[in-house]
């Protein structure tokens, strides 16, 4: 079959591989201008940054079995990090968290993960899909989709297809919009909403000698720092990615980037105590980072019509959303529909 994928994340690209392997012929649409997804690099003059995804997990028997190949095969590494627990009203002494779960990053970067899974397969990055539509809206062929997709290279929208089949990975808001085409669908989608999350970037000329790698935040702006040079085989220097909490980001979604990180960059340095200025500091916002109640299925799948859709918004068999291992197993999961 001619399978269309929108969307270059995990979720995606484990699906369009899969799908690929089993003879498939597939094409991935991306509107960004790299693939990986929430599971991004940010490249600077001073190195990566990763800022969106910080790290991931493996519980099922399945992911662990991957996350095993994808070491072996020098992809990811284990982070060792020292993790803490900061109260910013209190200013009480960091306590020790997070022991007894391992974590892994990606190598050099978060980003390289969605890299090495795009290799070999036709992605489009810069292509937004805007529409997907039946390619004989009479219904009197067999059923076949067309894309519509906008890139900033092409002064008109253009249109891609026919194709058999046509997989949505991407957050469940931009999903459910598409997948009007079959509105009971779309309306499942719609069910799951994901929380906002502001990220930033902090490079500093000096070491600021916290003495931890990573650090969740109560009572504060922010629910989340990490030292990204504490990660396996990053690039040395004093770089720090703080995430805001869901709530503080939702309430200044529509703030502007250098608002959000003046306001962020003062709750760094009451949660940290350190007063030492950053020579590199820029704020990002993930419009959809967290899926608030993942939806208890590991994917969307309809054999008539030929669509379906994944994502790190599924439950997938696992408690809560929002992490890798959903995504991968979601993706997983669809292409065994297919075949």
């Amino acid at each position: 079959m001619q399978i269309a994928v929108i969307g270059a994340g995990i979720s995606g690209l484990t699906c369009a591989r899969q799908l690929q392997a089993h003879g498939h012929s597939v094409t991935v649409y991306e509107k960004s201008n790299h693939v990986s997804g929430r599971m991004g690099t940010r490249e600077t003059e001073l190195g990566g940054f990763d800022h969106g995804a910080q790290y991931f997990t493996a519980v099922s028997d399945g992911f662990k079995k991957q996350v095993s190949a994808w070491r072996k095969a020098g992809l990811v590494a284990a982070w060792e990090g020292k993790l803490v627990t900061l109260d910013a009203a209190t200013g009480a002494a960091p306590k020790a968290a997070g022991r007894g779960t391992q974590r892994y990053v990606a190598v050099p970067g978060m980003s390289a993960l969605g890299q090495y899974l795009a290799d070999g397969l036709d992605v489009r990055t810069g292509q937004l899909v805007k529409r997907i539509a039946a390619a004989d809206p009479s219904g009197s062929a067999k059923s076949q989709w067309l894309l519509t997709v906008q890139s900033d290279t092409v002064p008109i929208d253009a249109h891609a297809g026919p194709f058999d089949a046509v997989i949505v990975a991407m957050p469940a808001e931009q999903a459910a919009s598409l997948l009007v085409a079959v509105p009971a669908m779309a309306k499942v989608a719609a069910k799951t909403h994901l929380a906002p999350c502001w990220s930033l970037m902090l490079g500093f000329q000096q070491p600021l000698e916290l003495g931890y790698d990573g650090a969740w935040i109560n009572n504060s702006r922010l629910s989340w720092i990490a030292r990204d040079a504490s990660k396996p085989e990053r690039r040395p220097g004093e770089h720090w990615v703080a995430h805001a909490s869901a709530a503080w980001s939702a309430e200044h979604l529509g703030d502007d980037a250098e608002r959000a990180r003046d306001k962020l960059l003062k709750a760094f340095h009451e949660a940290t105590g350190s007063r030492v200025q950053p020579i590199h500091a820029v704020a990002h916002c993930w419009r959809y980072a967290q899926a608030l109640e993942p939806l208890d299925k590991p994917c969307l799948w309809d054999a008539k019509h030929k669509i379906g859709a994944c994502g790190d918004w599924f439950a997938a068999g696992l408690e809560g959303g929002g992490r890798a291992e959903n995504a991968y197993i979601s993706g997983l999961q669809l292409t065994g529909h297919i075949g």
